[in-house]
């Protein structure tokens, strides 16, 4: 372990389906002390609930326990913890998955963390009874509108519940939709003990959170100057070394690939924020603009003066619920004349589908290559003669044999459109169902994470 005055916290993961090696590498080409790993995005519970509903067992990223497994030897060392909300719907069927290779692999002793409290959609009538609506943060619609549609609804719970299961000896945290940043806080409050009226160092934690949960973004990934970006293909994920006083610096294993530099941190901070001078957390909320960014040169950048207010007394709900279903496809069209006969094609399945009576709630074609949809063929002009483009065609609508019935008409496309038609595979595209997102808030109150 570092000392007592520093700790080295370290991304291993972005989103679910990231790089499969990259938390294996973090944690053994050089020394840390916590292992944080992201897997939520919004969609992602609606998936995993769909998941457990087909099966009990499920609903957790099986990926995480496959790594766990690898790292049993380092975890029992005591070389460093990890934190993780691979939990998903179902934290609980992750950590004795964890426990049971574990057990297969002859470890005994192995402490996992469990954090629950998330999940709204069981305990919804109890919660709305209260006269908390989850009102739509957009349209102010009350959530009973599509109440019996909902497939997920879970609370951004924060890092004190996890920062509780490293007190109490885990040498792995399972969460379910904690909010991402708040791994990372919950390691510096275990760490140095802070406490969680010092918004200014729980503003700070929260920021390293944040440059640590979409894994290399912090380190070249998805970096607008990418072509300074030295070896993609061994990109360094980024490390947090963060201070007792909560300043911290920014940096990645040496002999990595990938670049941290004033830049890529400064592209990190200002993903997904919003309003910069009001970053509500369920910790804290975030004053963005009292940093300072220092660029120390060798892939350190040192962060400081991170300025937090209380945190309010809501907690962010991400919900989803079942809104029809749409279909995609897609044609290739070469020279010559390859833009204005994907455009054509797009206009036929148009006015096939209004001659059928197919009435959609959207239909889109987009001619890829070309830059332009169908609706705006103007966007088009002045890329000269293509050798080829992609036409892309979807519908969505609530009805499940409309959508089915839109995809029967794109193969006949290759002979009875304009001819030139390549690139289809994969067969006729069957619909699949839409998840609309509805974001609101819930007092903090009703939950007990």
């Amino acid at each position: 372990m570092s000392s007592s005055r520093t700790v080295r916290i370290a991304s291993g993961s972005g989103f679910w389906g990231d790089l499969p090696r990259a938390p294996i590498d973090q944690a053994r080409r050089g020394p840390i002390d916590y292992l944080v790993l992201d897997y939520l995005a919004e969609v992602t519970m609606s998936i995993l609930k769909k998941q457990r509903r087909r099966s009990p067992e499920a609903g957790y990223a099986a990926d995480f326990v496959d790594i766990v497994r690898e790292l049993l030897p380092d975890l029992m060392e005591g070389k460093f913890k990890i934190l993780a909300n691979a939990g998903g719907v179902n934290p609980e069927g992750c950590a004795e998955a964890i426990l049971r290779v574990a057990r297969e692999a002859g470890v005994h002793g192995l402490k996992v963390g469990v954090v629950t409290g998330d999940d709204l959609l069981d305990d919804l009538d109890r919660v709305l009874a209260s006269g908390a609506e989850l009102r739509h943060l957009e349209t102010d619609r009350p959530v009973v509108e599509v109440q019996d549609r909902l497939v997920a609804a879970n609370a951004y719970t924060g890092a004190p519940a996890v920062a509780e299961a490293l007190a109490g000896g885990a040498h792995v945290v399972v969460t379910g939709r904690v909010a991402d940043p708040s791994l990372t806080l919950a390691a510096c409050l275990h760490a140095f003990g802070w406490k969680t009226d010092d918004w200014d160092k729980m503003a700070a934690g929260t920021v390293a959170g944040h440059l640590l949960e979409c894994g290399a973004q912090a380190s070249g990934g998805n970096f607008t100057d990418w072509q300074y970006v030295p070896n993609f293909a061994d990109i360094g994920f980024p490390i947090c070394e963060v201070e007792e006083s909560g300043d911290f610096t920014v940096t990645k294993h040496d002999g990595t690939g990938g670049l941290v530099s004033r830049a890529t941190v400064a592209e990190q901070l200002v993903y997904e924020i919003g309003d910069p001078e009001h970053y509500p957390s369920p910790d804290v909320v975030v004053d963005f603009t009292s940093l300072q960014l220092d660029d120390l040169g060798d892939d350190r950048v040192r962060v400081t003066g991170v300025r937090g207010k209380p945190a309010t007394d809501h907690y962010k709900v991400s919900a989803s619920y079942a809104d029809g279903y749409k279909a995609t496809s897609t044609l290739v069209y070469s020279w010559p004349d390859a833009a204005a006969k994907a455009f054509h094609a797009g206009e036929i399945i148009q006015q096939r589908l209004d001659a059928l009576g197919l009435r959609f709630d959207a239909f889109r074609a987009e001619v890829i290559g070309a830059g332009a949809l169908l609706e705006h063929p103007e966007l088009a002009e002045g890329h000269g003669e293509l050798d080829e483009v992609m036409l892309r065609v979807s519908a969505r609508g609530q009805r499940r044999e409309d959508v089915a019935r839109f995809a029967q008409e794109i193969v006949p496309l290759i002979l009875t459109g304009p001819g030139g038609v390549t690139g289809y595979a994969g067969g006729r595209a069957k619909p699949s169902s839409v998840l609309a997102y509805w974001p609101a808030l819930v007092p903090k109150s009703l939950l007990a994470p």
